[in-house]
């Protein structure tokens, strides 16, 4: 289950963890491994159903076979040792996990701050990342298949593109 966005309560909404859950999910479905149906939830207005059996609990959550896995570190190990292929998303990269760790803060300090200091930081910690990619010489991250720290990375780089633009007329640069 996913967040339903605010607009009309039916569309994927803004959440992070469940966009990076999603495409994690969505990858290993287009890899036929799974099947994969995506429930989204007007928190709003939550469905009976939904209030019955999870009460206050935001999403995602993760409902596999009948289990029903809430947490945000439990559905990740979850889909590491219990879906077939889950295992091969969760590379182990600690140059790439530091790379991207602090991304969504440099967007948040911006937001807050609204200076031209806090910009220059966001842009040079994007450069950081392209430069990443330049140097491996690789399509993701940290090879040529679609890994966790890519689904993690992009829908930050969209809510970067996103609010970054709306709030404080931020905009990624094309290039370098």
């Amino acid at each position: 289950m996913a967040w339903a966005s605010t607009i009309d309560g039916r569309r994927k909404g803004a959440c992070l963890f469940c966009q990076e859950y999603f495409m994690d999910l969505y990858l290993l479905a287009e890899l036929k491994t799974i099947s994969l149906k995506v429930t989204t939830v007007d928190m709003q207005k939550p469905p009976p159903d939904f209030r019955t059996n999870f009460e206050a609990t935001h999403p995602p959550i993760l409902i596999d076979n009948g289990l029903a896995i809430l947490e945000n570190d439990k559905i990740e190990r979850h889909i590491m040792k219990n879906i077939p292929g889950g295992y091969n998303l969760f590379v182990q990269d600690k140059e790439v996990a530091t790379l991207i760790e602090n991304l969504y803060s440099k967007l948040k300090l911006m937001l807050v701050k609204k200076d031209e200091t806090k910009n220059n930081s966001l842009l040079a910690h994007l450069k950081k990342i392209n430069d990443h990619l330049a140097s491996r010489d690789t399509r993701f991250l940290t090879g040529d298949t679609m890994c966790c720290f890519d689904c993690e990375l992009m829908p930050r780089l969209q809510h970067i593109r996103v609010a970054g633009k709306y709030f404080v007329d931020f905009e990624i640069p094309v290039s370098t």
